[in-house]
C-alpha cells in the first residue's frame, strides 16, 4: 500500500500512461517496416507517441545500424526485426555470431537484462565487497558476469540441494531468485537464436582475441555509452557533451583512456555501471556508420604525389582521432585538382622524371638567378601567369601524380611539348634584355677558378656575390682584384666610390652615371686595389686630381663589397664574412693543415747541411684539379733544420730566414762558439746588455747579427750553390 498527501494525489492523472508513450520505441518502428506496415509516424495508434520520441527511436536504430539516412531498413535491421529481444541486445548477439563469441555474449546479455543479482548489504558492504572480489576484472566489468555464471553453473553441476545451493549463495553474497531470472533469460535467448539456426561459437576472454571479440560485439549495442578520459583524469566526456564517472561500485580500477558503459544513471551525478576499456579502433570500425569526418588543411604532399587533408573523426562529438592524412581528391576534386596545379607544377614540388618537369623547372631556376644577379625580383612573370599555362592544358579531374602522368603520356602523343614552358613566357616584357654575360658563374684567379653565387635578399649575409673559397686555395686569393667584383655590379660600385668623394671634388666629375659608365667600358679588372684604379683613370680622362685616401669604400652598401665563403674538402662552410682578411687569420691553421698534407716533402728529415738540393721560389701543387701555391722555407729545429711549405711568401720568408741561420751557425760551429765565449766573459757588456734588452742573451742576439751581416745582407739562399757561396764568402 502507497500512502499519498491528498493535494498530490489530486495532481496525478487518473490513468498510468500507455506504455507505448513509457517505451524506447526502436523495436516497435523496427517490427512495423518488418511486417511491412509502413511508417510508424502514419499508423493510426489508439495514443499516437509524439515526434519526440519517434525521433528518438530512430536514432537508437540508426546507432545500431539498422535504418540508413533516409530511415529505411538495412539488412542488419532485418536481423534484429527477426530477435524479439530489445534493439541493444539484439545487435549485441548479430555482432557476436560474426565475431565468433555468441557463447559468452549471450550469458552477458541475458546478465544485463536482470537486476544485478550481486547483493550489497550496507551493514555488511566490506564482507560483500571480499566475496564478491573473486569475480572482479581490473578491465571489464562484463567479464565479471562470466566469472559468476562459471560460479554458480558449477554449483549446479554438482547437484546441491536447494538448500546448500541457497547457503552458497548466501555466503557469497549472491541473489537466487535473480541468478535463477538470469538463467530463465539466458535459455530464452538461447532457444531463439537455436530456432535461428545460429552456431553458438565461444571465445576464451582471457586471451587477447577474446576479450577483443566479446567487447567489439558488446560495443556494437553500445556505441552511445561509450565515454572518452578528460584531462583532469577522473571523469569521461561521454557522446553528445555530457560528462561522467565510473560508478564507484566497479570493480574495473584500469579503464583506459576509452570505455564503455552498460547503462548511464544519474544520482547525485551521472555515473556510467558495468564497464570496460576498449580500444579506439573499435569505434572507427564499428560505428563508421556514425563518424563524422572533417577535413582541413588540404595540401600537396611530394611524397604522396597527393592532395592530402588532415581529417577528424568524431562520434557524438567525441574525437576518435585526428590529424589523419586523407586523399582529399575524391572529396573535393576542384579544389585538389587547384593545389595540385599550384604546389606540385607552379612552385615545383613534384617528384618526376617527365622531360617538360625538368625543362621547366631548369628555365625558372636560370630567370631566378637571373633576378638574383641583377637585383631585380620582377624579371620572373607572376605565378598566376604559370598557373593559368597549366590550367588551360590539364582536363579536369586531374589531382595526383598517379593520374597526372597517365594523362600526360596520352596527351603528349599528339603534342609533345604540350606543357613546356617558353623563356618569353616566363620573362616579363621589359626585362627581356636583361642577359648573364655579365654575372660569370666563375672567376679566374691565378690558375685556378673559383665559384659564384649571386643572392638578392638585402640585409642578409649572403646578400649580393659570394665567392666559393677552398681553404687549401684560400690564401691566394688577391683582396685587390676581388674589389672589383663582377661586370654587371662594376658600374654601381664605381658610382658608390665617387659618391663617396667630398663635394668640393665630386662636383667636378661630372654626372656620375657616365663616370661609372665610362671607366667600366675604358678599364679591363686588375690586381691593383679599385680606388687606385679609378684615382688614375680620372686623372689620364678627366684630367683631376682626386687622392685615392679621397674614396671611402666603407660607404659602398653590403652587396657592392665581395662576400667570401670559405669550404672544405666536402663542401660544409668554414666561414663567410666580407673581410677576406679576417677569414685569413682565422682559418691559417686549416690552410696550412691541407697545404702540408699536400706538398711533397718529408716533413719529418732533418738536415745539418744544404743537401736537399734547390728550393722553388714557388711550388705548383695539383690538387684534385686545383692549383695549390705552396712556398717551401727552411724550419729551424734547434741543431738541424727541416724543410716545409707554407701557403703564405711572407711567412715562409720569415721562416726560411731562421733556417737558414741555423745551417750558417752549424757550419761555423766552431767560429760561433768563440764569439759566444768572447761575450760571455765580458761581464759588465753583459749586466748592461741585461738592463735593456730584459732575459734576452747577449751572445744570442750577437751571433744572430754576425751570421746576418756577414752572410745574408743580400737576399736569402734558395739553392745549394748561392748557399755555398756564402760560406766561401
Amino acid at each position: 500500500i502507497r500512502l499519498y498527501a491528498e493535494e498530490d494525489f489530486d495532481k496525478r492523472p487518473a490513468f498510468t500512461d500507455p506504455e507505448l508513450l513509457r517505451s524506447s520505441l526502436a523495436a516497435v518502428i523496427l517490427r512495423a517496416r518488418s511486417l511491412g506496415l509502413g511508417r510508424v509516424e502514419d499508423f493510426p495508434f489508439v495514443d499516437p507517441p509524439p515526434p519526440r520520441a519517434i525521433a528518438d527511436g530512430y536514432a537508437l536504430l540508426a546507432e545500431l545500424g539498422a535504418v540508413d539516412e533516409e530511415n529505411e531498413i538495412t539488412d542488419i535491421g532485418r536481423e534484429l526485426a527477426r530477435l524479439p529481444l530489445d534493439p541493444r541486445v539484439a545487435r549485441m548477439l548479430v555482432a557476436a555470431r560474426t565475431e565468433g563469441c555468441l557463447a559468452q555474449v549471450l550469458v552477458i546479455a541475458s546478465a544485463l537484462s536482470v537486476q544485478d543479482p550481486r547483493d550489497r548489504p550496507m551493514e555488511r558492504a566490506a564482507a560483500a565487497d571480499e566475496r564478491h572480489k573473486r569475480f572482479a576484472d581490473e578491465r571489464s566489468d562484463f567479464l565479471a558476469f562470466l566469472k559468476l555464471w562459471k560460479f554458480y553453473d558449477d554449483e549446479l553441476r554438482h547437484g546441491k540441494s536447494n538448500r546448500k545451493l541457497a547457503q552458497a549463495c548466501r555466503e557469497n553474497f549472491l541473489s537466487v531468485a535473480r541468478l535463477r531470472e538470469w538463467r530463465d533469460i539466458h535459455g530464452q535467448l538461447h532457444a531463439t537464436v537455436a530456432e535461428l539456426g545460429w552456431r553458438e561459437s565461444s571465445a576464451d576472454p582471457a586471451r587477447p582475441e577474446g576479450y577483443r571479440a566479446i567487447h567489439r560485439a558488446l560495443l556494437a549495442g553500445l556505441l552511445g555509452n561509450v565515454g572518452m578520459r578528460t584531462e583532469d583524469g577522473g571523469s569521461f566526456a561521454g557522446a553528445r557533451g555530457i560528462k561522467f564517472w565510473v560508478h564507484p561500485g566497479s570493480w574495473t580500477k584500469k579503464p583506459g583512456k576509452w570505455i564503455v558503459a552498460a547503462e548511464l544513471v544519474e544520482t547525485t551525478r551521472l555515473y556510467a555501471r558495468t564497464v570496460a576499456a576498449i580500444e579506439t579502433q573499435w569505434l572507427e570500425e564499428l560505428g563508421a556508420h556514425l563518424l563524422k569526418r572533417h577535413q582541413d588543411n588540404p595540401h600537396w604532399e611530394k611524397s604522396r604525389a597527393q592532395v592530402v587533408a588532415l581529417e577528424r573523426g568524431t562520434l557524438y562529438g567525441l574525437p576518435v582521432y585526428v590529424n589523419r592524412r586523407v586523399h582529399y581528391g575524391p572529396m573535393d576534386p576542384d579544389l585538389a585538382r587547384e593545389i595540385f596545379i599550384r604546389s606540385a607544377l607552379v612552385e615545383g614540388e613534384y617528384e618526376t622524371r617527365a622531360p617538360f618537369f625538368a625543362h621547366n623547372q631548369r628555365l625558372l631556376a636560370e630567370i631566378e638567378r637571373l633576378e638574383h644577379k641583377s637585383r631585380r625580383p620582377d624579371i620572373l612573370v607572376d605565378d598566376e601567369l604559370i598557373h593559368a599555362f597549366y590550367d588551360s592544358r590539364l582536363p579536369g579531374g586531374i589531382h595526383n601524380g598517379a593520374d597526372f602522368d597517365k594523362w600526360r603520356k596520352e596527351a603528349e602523343r599528339a603534342e609533345a611539348k604540350l606543357l613546356y614552358l617558353r623563356r618569353e613566357d616566363l620573362m616579363r616584357h621589359e626585362a627581356a634584355g636583361i642577359t648573364t654575360e655579365n654575372f660569370p658563374p666563375q672567376l679566374q684567379l691565378g690558375p685556378n677558378r673559383f665559384a659564384l653565387e649571386y643572392h638578392f635578399e638585402p640585409g642578409t649575409p649572403r646578400d649580393g656575390v659570394t665567392l666559393v673559397v677552398p681553404v687549401a686555395l684560400l690564401n691566394q686569393v688577391p683582396a685587390a682584384r676581388c674589389e672589383w667584383l663582377v661586370p654587371g655590379l662594376l658600374k654601381e660600385k664605381v658610382r658608390a666610390l665617387a659618391k663617396s668623394v667630398p663635394q668640393r671634388l665630386r662636383h667636378k666629375l661630372g654626372a656620375l652615371d657616365d663616370l661609372a659608365e665610362d671607366f667600366a667600358r675604358d678599364t679591363a679588372p686588375a690586381d691593383a686595389p679599385l680606388a687606385t684604379a679609378l684615382a688614375r683613370w680620372i686623372r689620364a680622362e678627366r684630367n683631376l686630381e682626386v687622392p685615392v685616401d679621397a674614396f671611402r669604400p666603407d660607404s659602398a652598401p653590403p652587396h657592392l663589397h665581395m662576400n667570401f665563403r670559405v669550404v672544405d674538402e666536402h663542401g660544409r662552410q668554414l666561414g663567410l664574412g666580407r673581410n677576406l682578411a679576417d677569414l685569413k687569420r682565422d682559418l691559417a691553421a686549416e690552410t696550412q693543415a691541407v697545404l702540408q698534407d699536400e706538398a711533397p716533402v718529408d716533413e719529418g728529415e732533418r738536415y745539418t747541411g744544404w743537401t736537399f738540393g734547390d728550393l722553388d721560389e714557388v711550388m705548383e701543387i695539383r690538387r684534385g684539379g686545383q692549383t695549390l701555391m705552396g712556398y717551401p722555407a727552411l724550419v729551424d729545429a734547434g741543431d738541424a733544420v727541416t724543410l716545409q711549405v707554407y701557403d703564405s711568401p711572407e711567412r715562409a720568408r720569415e721562416i726560411h730566414r731562421q733556417g737558414v741561420r741555423r745551417l750558417l751557425a752549424i757550419a761555423f760551429r766552431e767560429r760561433v762558439r768563440d764569439i759566444e765565449k768572447q761575450v760571455a766573459r765580458d761581464n759588465a757588456l753583459n749586466l748592461q746588455f741585461a738592463q735593456v734588452a730584459g732575459d734576452v742573451e747577449l751572445k744570442e742576439e750577437v751571433v744572430v747579427a754576425a751570421l746576418e751581416r756577414s752572410c745574408l745582407a743580400d737576399a736569402l739562399p734558395m739553392t745549394a750553390a748561392d748557399f755555398a757561396r756564402r760560406i766561401e764568402a
